[in-house]
C-alpha cells in the first residue's frame, strides 16, 4: 500500500535567492531573486530527502512585472496595475510562457523550466503548477500562443457588456481608471520609473474580483481582470448543466458529457493551456480561487486533463464547506484546501483559546470526503507560524503538524522555510510582515541560512532551527511510507475525555491502522503545561486488531522511543507523560 502524497509549496523566485538585503520596494540588483538553475541536483535532492513527492512551484507562468524586458520582445508594464515591483504571480500576462526573472537567460526561459522538470522527475518527485482560472492580468498579451491560438478577448465583441463567447466582460463608453491610492500607498513606494508601460483600457472590463467599476477601489483585484466563462451579468447561465446524479459518474463519462456540445470560449482557451503544459511535462496543477468559477467548466476542464493523464493530480482553492462535495464529485477534483474548520480551527488551538475536541468533529463531518482535504498549516497566502502576528515559535506548530499530517489519509502540504521557522518579519514593500511576500524581490532569511550560499546543507542553521528540521524530515517520511496513514481513524480522545484523569482538550488522541500496521497517536498542544496519565485504547478497537490481554511493547516514530500497551480485562493502558508541545506515534510492534 502507497503512503500519502506530500506536496512541497515553494514559491520559486523566493528559494533560490542568497541576497540578504531586503530594501523595501528593492529590486533585482538591490534584492536579488531566485531562479529555475538553483533548484539544483542538491536542492531537490534534498527536498526529496525531507519526504517529499510533489513540488508545486508557485509563481512560474509569466505575470507582469516591473523590469524592462523589452529586448526580449515583452512589454513594459504599468506599475498602476501592478501589485508591487515583482508583480503578482496571479496576474498571468502570458499563459503559454514562464516568468522571465526565473532564467538565467530570457530568451531561454521555457527551456530553463523544462530543465527543471526533467531534474525533478529525475529526483523522484512530480510537478505541479499553477493556473489562475477567475482572472488574467490587466494586460494580457499572449505573445507566446501557439500557431492558430488565438489570445485572451482577440476576438471580443467590446461593444457588449456580455456575450457568450467573449473572453471579458466590458463597460462600454467607460475607460478604465486606476484605483485612488489611499493610506499612504503609492505605487513601487512612489519612484519614478524610466521605463513604465502605461495601460490604456478602452473600455473598461470588469476587475477580478467582479467590480464591475471602470474606477476599482484599491482593494480589489484592480491589476486583473475577471474572465467570462459563460455566466451572464444577471447570473443567468449560457452553457448546459450537469445532470442532477452525474457526481457519481466517472471522468470518462463527464469527458463524453461535453463532447460536441457548445461551451464558451473561455473555456475552450483554459483547457487548451492545460493540456499544453501536460505534454509540456508537468504532473498536475493548483487551481486558484476555484469556487468563482462554474463547477460545470471543471467538470470539462478536468475530465479532458485525466483522459490525457489519468494521475495529473488537480488541486483547488474552495474555501466554501457547503460546496466542497460538488467540487470534488462533479468538478473532478482531487483535492481542495482543508483551511475552513480543519486549518482555522488548528490555528485556534495554536493560539491558545482552541480546544482539540473541535478536530474529531470535522473530521467526522467530512468523512466521506477526508481523502480529498488537503492539509496544511502555512501557504504564501496564510502566516507563517513562527511569525508575532500568529503564534511567533515555531515549536508551537510542531503537534499541529503531527496532527495535520497522520489525522486522515489526505495529502500533506508545507512551505518552503516552514521547517526551519521561518518567520516572514521582513517588510518588503508592498507585502507585509507575517507572509512571506509573493509580490516583491525579497531573501527569505531562515530558508537562506539553511541554503547556505547554495549548498544546501542547513550549515547556518542554529541547533533550534536544526532540530525543527529534522522533526519535519522523520514526520514527513514517515507519512510516504506509512500504510496505516492510508487505513482507518478513529478518535480516542473523548473517551479518554470522559474516564481518563489529567486528560483535557488541550491533549489529542487517535488511532490509525491497516492489515499490517497499527498506530496510536497523541499530541499535547499546550506550550507551558505537562500531563502524565494512563490513555486508555477502547476494548472493541483492540478486538478489532486482534489484541489479547497482556504486553505489547510499542515504538515512538518520532523518537524512537519504547512505551508498553498493557491490555488488562481488554482495555488499553499506555503510562504516558507529556511535556509542553510533545507528540507520540506509537506503533505497535
Amino acid at each position: 500500500m502507497q503512503g500519502k502524497v506530500v506536496i512541497y509549496h515553494v514559491f520559486t523566485r523566493l528559494f533560490g535567492n542568497t541576497n540578504t538585503t531586503n530594501k523595501p520596494w528593492g529590486t533585482i540588483e538591490e534584492n536579488g531573486v531566485g531562479k529555475f538553475a538553483d533548484f539544483s541536483d542538491k536542492a531537490l535532492s534534498e527536498i526529496r530527502d525531507l519526504g517529499v513527492s510533489h513540488i508545486w512551484y508557485t509563481g512560474v507562468p509569466h505575470h507582469a512585472v516591473i523590469r524592462d524586458y523589452t529586448a526580449y520582445g515583452i512589454s513594459n508594464d504599468d506599475p498602476n496595475v501592478v501589485k508591487g515591483r515583482a508583480g503578482s504571480p496571479y496576474a498571468v500576462k502570458d499563459y503559454y510562457n514562464v516568468n522571465p526573472d526565473l532564467a538565467l537567460d530570457p530568451a531561454n526561459r521555457l527551456q530553463e523550466f523544462k530543465e527543471l522538470i526533467d531534474r525533478t522527475h529525475k529526483h523522484g518527485m512530480k510537478v505541479i503548477m499553477d493556473i489562475v482560472p477567475n482572472h488574467v492580468a490587466r494586460d494580457y498579451q499572449g505573445i507566446s500562443n501557439p500557431n492558430g491560438v488565438g489570445s485572451f478577448g482577440a476576438d471580443d465583441d467590446t461593444s457588449k457588456e456580455y456575450r457568450k463567447n467573449n473572453n471579458f466582460y466590458y463597460i462600454p463608453g467607460s475607460s478604465f481608471e486606476v484605483p485612488n491610492w489611499k493610506d499612504g500607498y503609492l505605487p513601487l513606494g512612489g519612484e519614478k520609473n524610466t521605463y513604465i508601460g502605461t495601460l490604456k483600457e478602452n473600455p473598461a472590463k470588469w476587475t477580478g474580483n467582479g467590480s464591475r467599476s471602470s474606477k476599482p477601489d484599491m482593494n480589489d483585484w484592480y491589476e486583473t481582470v475577471r474572465i467570462n466563462y459563460g455566466v451572464k451579468p444577471d447570473g443567468g447561465l449560457d452553457f448546459d448543466l450537469l445532470p442532477y446524479d452525474f457526481g457519481e459518474k466517472d471522468c470518462t463519462e463527464h469527458f463524453r458529457f461535453w463532447q460536441h456540445r457548445d461551451v464558451p470560449d473561455s473555456w475552450l482557451k483554459f483547457r487548451d493551456i492545460a493540456l499544453y503544459w501536460l505534454d509540456f511535462g508537468v504532473d498536475g496543477f493548483r487551481y486558484d480561487m476555484a469556487e468563482m468559477v462554474p463547477v460545470e467548466f471543471w467538470s470539462f476542464m478536468n475530465s479532458y486533463i485525466k483522459m490525457r493523464n489519468e494521475d495529473a493530480l488537480l488541486m483547488a482553492e474552495v474555501y466554501n464547506p457547503d460546496l466542497y462535495r460538488t467540487f470534488i464529485h462533479k468538478g473532478k477534483m482531487d483535492y481542495l484546501y482543508d483551511k475552513v474548520d480543519f486549518y482555522d480551527g488548528l490555528k485556534h488551538i495554536m493560539k491558545g483559546y482552541g480546544w482539540s475536541d473541535h478536530i474529531p468533529v470535522v473530521q467526522n463531518n467530512f468523512k466521506d470526503i477526508e481523502h480529498h482535504m488537503l492539509h496544511f498549516l502555512e501557504n504564501h497566502d496564510e502566516q507563517r507560524i513562527a511569525s508575532p502576528e500568529f503564534v511567533g515559535n515555531a515549536k508551537i506548530g510542531m503537534p499541529a503538524m503531527v496532527v495535520s499530517a497522520t489525522i486522515s489519509t489526505s495529502p500533506t502540504m508545507i512551505y518552503f522555510g516552514q521547517e526551519v521557522g521561518e518567520p516572514a518579519a521582513e517588510n518588503p514593500g508592498f507585502g507585509s510582515a507575517s507572509r512571506t511576500s509573493i509580490f516583491d524581490y525579497v531573501g527569505v532569511p531562515h530558508h537562506q541560512r539553511w541554503m547556505n550560499n547554495k549548498k544546501f546543507d542547513g550549515g547556518q542553521l542554529s541547533d533550534e532551527e536544526r532540530h525543527l528540521r529534522v522533526f519535519y524530515k522523520r514526520l514527513l517520511n514517515f507519512t510516504l511510507e506509512s500504510e496505516a496513514l492510508m487505513g482507518d481513524c478513529r478518535e480516542i480522545h473523548f473517551f479518554n475525555k470522559e474516564r481518563t484523569q489529567n486528560y483535557n482538550h488541550r491533549l489529542l488522541s487517535y488511532a490509525r491502522w491497516s492489515k499490517n500496521q497499527k498506530l496510536i497517536i497523541i499530541v499535547n498542544f499546550d506550550v507551558t503545561d505537562s500531563f502524565s496519565f494512563d490513555l486508555k485504547v477502547p476494548s472493541e478497537l483492540l478486538e478489532q486488531w486482534g489484541l489479547r490481554d497482556g504486553t505489547h511493547e510499542l515504538k515512538d516514530i518520532l523518537s524512537d522511543k519504547k512505551n508498553i500497551l498493557n491490555i488488562v480485562d481488554k482495555e488499553g493502558h499506555i503510562d504516558l507523560h507529556l511535556e509542553p508541545l510533545k507528540s507520540f506515534i506509537f506503533e505497535i510492534l
